[in-house]
């Protein structure tokens, strides 16, 4: 096995100085969607936004935000973001990938003097509800884009950076909302939200540096621009043959596609398998305790009372970006379905354990401090499996001609199970409703168990392949359990005359 210095090497040979920095500034648009999860779960549970947005409890002698609100908080959001989704991938579509990041990123410095200002509910709640647009039409084109421009060889590693940057982010804002809990007055939760203005500034007066998708260009004819992009993308790296080879496999692959893109050739012939695969993960990809973990896990430590849930929202966040630098090592390496097993194996072992904890009548405090590390473990097997990896899948599952409108449907399921399992999430946890606390865990470990299943009989293996070769695996109809070891060969035609013709065609399919 090659040494990490070998295999960092071997990485860093497929990236000009363009392709670099437009794979960092796609995913540094990233950090605002961390930026808004973790300021909103941490805030929610800081004393100076609990009396803005909170009411009065004389019973507790303190100010409180009723399970009500906060579960409006966190769900009625999610149609902003479907909104955003729906007219992010609608625009990525029709003018192309830069044009959505631009828009996106004036859009959300909008947004953010709204959240700034707030001084009611009905603000604040408008404020999330409409910035959550801005995060729907990032997980619309950030993704794809990524996929589209990237070599095969580091396409899992680059789409996983989509994780990455979130949790970087959230551990960013965690350590600024530390540092503003102590503070007086509305400072506290303030400062965190003023910081939304920072990125989208810097990506709206970037983004036209970056070349656009050689991919879209060619799927819009024209090919001048898409040869022009591309080689800015790979020269340096990749030979003038090689380049060639790259866009005369999807013009094959277009020409063999019958469809022409509308919604309803979602659900024909093999499509309907490529749909139902990309809708598969993003449903199991929610319903496994991500919500409970990640929006109301600062509030949930709190109400234990054991640690400082400031303190272990910055743990978690390391402990979640420790397990998307795992992934992203390891998933061209070892595969995307072995990253959903290993990644789902500790959920099931984290969720299950941290309910069992919480069954006997009087829970004490060690047994407190265990289900508040079982929280830590269960977000590091979520961030080295299903959180990075789904974003991969979804965005190399559906054919050229659909892939914004698959990405956008599967998206469409992920938002909608978000919302479900975030709006009942409080009344699951808390009395006078459901009061499970952590029992909470055999629910949404069951849920990791059929994930898990689901995974190994549904979800392919696209390790390694270029999203020309996967399509070619599905339009053979190979199956799903085949995709491994089945070999695809890209040839040129006999003359060898890159530019006018190419072939690809399965050669051989071994017994798994």
């Amino acid at each position: 096995m090659a040494s990490l210095r070998e295999q960092i090497h071997d990485v860093r040979r497929l990236f000009n100085k363009t392709l670099a920095l437009s794979v960092g500034l796609i995913a540094f648009s990233q950090f605002n969607f961390g930026f808004d999860q973790t300021a909103y779960s941490t805030t929610q549970a800081m004393d100076a936004f609990e009396r803005q947005f909170g009411e009065y409890n004389a019973k507790k002698d303190t100010w409180v935000i009723d399970a009500n609100f906060l579960a409006f908080l966190n769900s009625l959001p999610y149609i902003g973001f479907v909104v955003g989704l729906l007219i992010g991938s609608e625009i990525s579509s029709r003018y192309g990938r830069r044009m959505i990041m631009f828009v996106m990123s004036i859009y959300a410095l909008c947004t953010a003097a709204i959240t700034f200002s707030s001084q009611s509910r009905a603000q604040i709640l408008t404020a999330r509800i409409l910035n959550y647009a801005y995060v729907g039409m990032e997980l619309a084109v950030v993704p794809v884009f990524q996929s589209e421009i990237v070599p095969k060889q580091v396409r899992g590693l680059v789409v996983e950076t989509y994780q990455l940057m979130l949790f970087f982010g959230g551990l960013i804002m965690s350590l600024i909302c530390f540092g503003t809990s102590n503070l007086e007055g509305n400072k506290q939760w303030q400062i965190p939200f003023g910081l939304f203005f920072v990125i989208p500034a810097i990506v709206a007066a970037c983004i036209w540096f970056v070349p656009e998708s050689p991919r879209w260009l060619l799927m819009k004819g024209r090919d001048e621009d898409a040869i022009k992009a591309l080689r800015r993308l790979r020269i340096g790296c990749f030979t003038e043959e090689e380049m060639e080879m790259e866009l005369e496999a999807l013009r094959v692959i277009l020409a063999e596609e019958v469809e022409q893109g509308s919604y309803w050739d979602l659900w024909k012939g093999i499509n309907l398998k490529r749909t139902l695969i990309a809708c598969g993960v993003n449903f199991f990809l929610q319903l496994t305790g991500n919500t409970f973990a990640n929006k109301y896990g600062t509030v949930y430590i709190k109400s234990l009372g054991s640690v400082d849930p400031f303190v272990m929202t910055i743990v978690n966040q390391l402990v979640s970006l420790l397990g998307v630098v795992v992934s992203m090592s390891l998933v061209d390496r070892w595969g995307r379905r072995q990253m959903l097993f290993f990644g789902g194996a500790i959920q099931i072992v984290a969720l299950y354990t941290m309910a069992g904890l919480g069954t006997p009548q009087k829970v004490t405090p060690g047994m407190q401090q265990g289900i508040i590390a079982m929280l830590s473990i269960f977000g590091f097997g979520f961030c080295s499996g299903w959180a990075p990896v789904s974003h991969i899948l979804t965005a190399e599952i559906p054919s050229s001609r659909l892939r914004d409108m698959t990405y956008r449907t599967a998206s469409a399921v992920n938002i909608i199970v978000q919302f479900a399992t975030t709006f009942a999430t409080p009344y699951l946890l808390d009395a006078p409703y459901a009061a499970l606390g952590s029992k909470v865990g055999f629910i949404f470990g069951s849920a990791a168990v059929l994930a898990t299943v689901f995974a190994y009989f549904c979800v392919p293996e696209c390790k390694g392949r270029t999203l020309e070769e996967i399509d070619r695996l599905f339009l053979d109809n190979v199956p799903i359990r085949k995709f491994k070891t089945t070999n695809v060969l890209v040839t040129g035609d006999d003359e060898g005359d890159m530019g006018k013709g190419a072939k690809i065609e399965v050669i051989e399919s071994e017994q798994v």
